[in-house]
């Protein structure tokens, strides 16, 4: 008698689920505001990003914990050779600590390869570190161990501190400007 009561009950809680437009598989209550809250990346008025669960203030960082293009002073000038690209800079600790280094005047590094997906070069000093677990891909700028900057044109996964990004750029396109050997980059304010 029970489990005709529960199929009963079930029934109807499916057919009134079904006239407010729900789908069975969706759920009320408090689950479903988690879902809800999960699928906007919103709390408290802040985004989240969905790899790591943190929250970042909506409006300065995208996903990639990168500032949002439309302030000022927060981008950089790579020049290699004939090539200028134009990067976005973290919101962290270590890419302040570039601007203001870079603020004294531009910084030339003489850049190798390494394993065939990264040009890395010392920068001469030693920066603060805010490392994290992260995957690179084209264009992304890294802290390496506070001293050195590595522009990465191909993939790598590992605990770095993001410095910044080079906008709208392939791995065709950085590998032209960079070459397969050593180069030389320098690092100005925009």
């Amino acid at each position: 008698m029970k489990k005709i009561w529960i199929s009963i009950l079930l029934i109807v809680v499916l057919a009134g689920m079904s006239a407010c437009g729900k789908k069975p598989e969706e759920s009320t209550g408090e689950s479903a505001q988690t879902e809800s809250i999960a699928s906007s990346g919103n709390i408290d008025g802040k985004a989240q990003d969905s790899e790591t669960n943190e929250g970042l203030e909506t409006g300065n960082q995208d996903s990639d914990g990168m500032k949002n293009t439309d302030t000022e002073g927060d981008t950089m000038k790579i020049t290699a050779g004939d090539y200028t690209f134009t990067a976005v800079l973290a919101d962290n600790s270590s890419a302040e600590a570039l601007k203001e280094l870079l603020a004294e005047g531009s910084l030339t590094i003489d850049m190798s390869d390494y394993a065939s997906m990264e040009k890395v070069g010392p920068i001469g000093t030693s920066l603060p570190t805010n490392d994290e677990q992260i995957s690179t891909g084209a264009g992304d700028i890294i802290l390496y161990q506070g001293n050195s900057l590595v522009i990465y044109y191909d993939t790598n996964s590992w605990n770095f501190t993001r410095i910044g990004k080079i906008e709208d750029v392939t791995q065709e396109e950085l590998l032209e400007a960079l070459g397969s050997g050593d180069v030389t980059v320098t690092f100005s304010l925009d």
